[in-house]
């Protein structure tokens, strides 16, 4: 073989090798973007599943907070606070938290949405009065916020 042929196939040899690599690194950034996308969806469906549970806990919870005291000792009664530990800990499974709204809790925009502030209060601190509803995180990322009262301390 001549020089001039040699020099073709090592640069068709290059050219090869550099098409090769090219194509492994657009599969790598395509297989991390479809990971990616997988991820998203699922949290979107756990969020999804989360929001639609969170209306059955508040139900169950305002139920517990009204029962009468001459039944409050009754089993069944019992029973159902059970449910709510018990819709807890799957939440909590599923990466789901409680945003922290207690009484004396600083607000914080993020996690609590303001559905009353007492204006009357004064101090340069906002702090949670009364929690309304609960809110919830899931991976730490607020999926339904604290409905608070706020008043200033």
């Amino acid at each position: 073989m001549t020089k001039k042929k040699l020099d073709e196939r090592e640069q068709h040899i290059v050219d090869l090798t550099a098409d090769l690599q090219r194509t492994r690194a657009d599969f790598e950034n395509f297989r991390k973007r479809v990971d990616g996308e997988k991820q998203q969806a699922m949290e979107r469906g756990e969020a999804k599943t989360a929001l639609k549970l969170l209306p059955v806990i508040d139900t169950i919870e305002r139920a517990i907070l009204h029962t009468p005291h001459d039944i409050a000792e009754h089993s069944w009664v019992q029973g159902v606070a059970g449910l709510i530990k018990q819709l807890d800990k799957s939440l909590a499974d599923m990466g789901v938290a409680r945003i922290d709204a207690k009484p004396g809790t600083l607000f914080d925009p993020e996690l609590h949405q303001a559905v009353h502030m007492d204006e009357a209060a004064e101090g340069p601190e906002e702090v949670i009065a009364e929690e309304l509803q609960s809110g919830y995180t899931l991976a730490g990322v607020p999926i339904r916020h604290a409905m608070v009262k706020v008043t200033r301390r």
